[in-house]
């Protein structure tokens, strides 16, 4: 699959920052997939129904994790994501 613009400029960065080092420690200490499974029976997902399709639910385990370590409300992090590449 090819890379987008944003993907290269971002791979071709050399600084690593103390966000992208703790994400990475964050990806690798946590147990996802356990968390997931525990979580999925009571996760909404409204595919094929009326409205705003739901988020996939590893993606916002994640987005909810970071939030809580950072101490964002839904409109700070709702702008992180799109704030960052």
């Amino acid at each position: 699959m090819q890379k987008t613009f944003s993907e290269a400029e971002y791979a071709g960065k050399k600084k690593l920052t103390r966000r992208d080092r703790f994400l990475s420690d964050l990806e690798q200490l946590t147990p996802w997939t356990l968390l997931e499974a525990q979580i999925a029976p009571f996760y909404a997902d409204n595919t094929g129904k009326r409205g705003r399709p739901s988020i996939g639910l590893p993606r916002m385990l994640r987005l909810y994790v970071v939030q809580q370590c950072f101490g964002l409300s839904d409109e700070g992090t709702e702008d992180a994501v799109y704030d960052s590449q």
